[in-house]
């Protein structure tokens, strides 16, 4: 296992972290079977956020409130608020305390915010989290983004202590440059989408890249206990590059070239209903993983509804890679019908 250090926070990991997105979709015993298995194999960072559903209060209940088995000094606890103001920011904490049985979060992180908060702005942003460090109700200050422009900002600023961005060996160059750089100004970099939003097959390939990168600390989205024993056992073997490795790697960067949606979701909702994060991403679901889910009759319903779009603009207005998305969901229903059609083969 190896150890990693997050920037000027002095906080030392394992190099691995647990992301909690996904346990909102299981079973509380399920999600506390998950939690527990990863605390005792070794990783002690654990990422969640008040958006996130019951994910918070899973973690409470998955760490028994933290006590001698699970003792709170030993783990690392992130969340985040999306809220832009002074209220709404001391409303969430309150409730992702209360939510994880604790008295402090070791990281706080604006869930990527439109704009980089600064001190003495207007909207007192940045000022509350400062006041809520002296309190000792967070430790550190860190922030999230899909943005390439607000991550480098953020940076430059030398404000935040911790960058969460998306991260993995489908990256392009400007997201490595958020890499070096964080690395450079000493903030502590956070990968999420290590497995590229889930259109990566291979969790070693993923992992081995991640590992290359001695200031990256990835957190892997997890909700089934296969998913888990993989990364624990690659933390174990502390997996490199090899050979086989890259050729997959390179397979993929080949395959995924190009623009394609990342499945974040903050396109959503559609004025319309249409599953924007599931559709836009169909053409390369429906190759890369089994097909036979994405041609059912509810997929397929699913899909024509993209029929319905009126090209409103508010999902180009809300996707952090400013993607063009009704000519993407255009593009993915032309190819599903010739895939049902019989005109294309997968």
């Amino acid at each position: 296992m190896r150890k990693i250090t997050l920037g000027k926070t002095n906080i030392t990991i394992e190099k691995n972290g647990f992301g909690a997105l996904p346990i909102q979709r299981v079973s509380v015993k399920e999600s506390t079977y998950l939690l527990q298995k990863a605390y005792h194999e070794g990783m002690d960072f654990y990422d969640t956020a008040r958006l996130y559903t019951d994910s918070e209060k899973k973690i409470g209940i998955g760490f028994k409130g933290f006590n001698e088995e699970y003792p709170r000094e030993s783990i690392t606890l992130a969340s985040k608020t999306k809220e832009l103001t002074k209220e709404g920011i001391l409303k969430d904490l309150n409730e992702s305390l209360e939510n994880l049985q604790t008295e402090y979060l070791d990281i706080y992180q604006l869930h990527d915010p439109p704009f980089l908060p600064k001190p003495s702005e207007d909207n007192e942003i940045y000022d509350t989290l400062l006041d809520l460090k002296d309190e000792g109700e967070i430790r550190h200050i860190g922030i999230t983004s899909h943005k390439h422009e607000i991550a480098l900002e953020a940076i430059k600023s030398e404000l935040y202590e911790t960058i969460q961005y998306p991260f993995s060996y489908i990256s392009n160059v400007k997201d490595l440059e958020i890499v070096e750089k964080a690395n450079a100004s000493n903030i502590g970099f956070i990968a999420m989408k290590a497995m590229g939003g889930g259109l990566l097959r291979n969790s070693k390939a993923a992992y081995a890249y991640i590992n290359e990168f001695d200031n990256v600390a990835p957190i892997w989205g997890v909700q089934r206990k296969e998913e888990l024993s993989e990364f624990l056992s690659y933390m174990k073997e502390d997996v490199k590059l090899d050979n086989e490795l890259s050729n997959i790697i390179k397979k993929d960067r080949q395959e995924l070239s190009g623009d394609f949606c990342r499945g974040c979701g903050y396109c959503s909702p559609c004025s319309v209903g249409i599953e924007i994060f599931k559709c836009a991403r169909m053409s390369l679901w429906i190759r890369r993983m089994p097909s036979k889910p994405s041609l059912t009759p509810e997929a397929q319903e699913m899909m024509m509804k993209i029929e319905e779009c009126n090209r409103c603009g508010k999902c180009i207005e809300k996707c952090p890679y400013e993607l063009n998305i009704p000519e993407l969901l255009e593009k993915n229903l032309k190819d599903y019908k010739d895939i049902l059609n019989g005109k294309t083969k997968i």
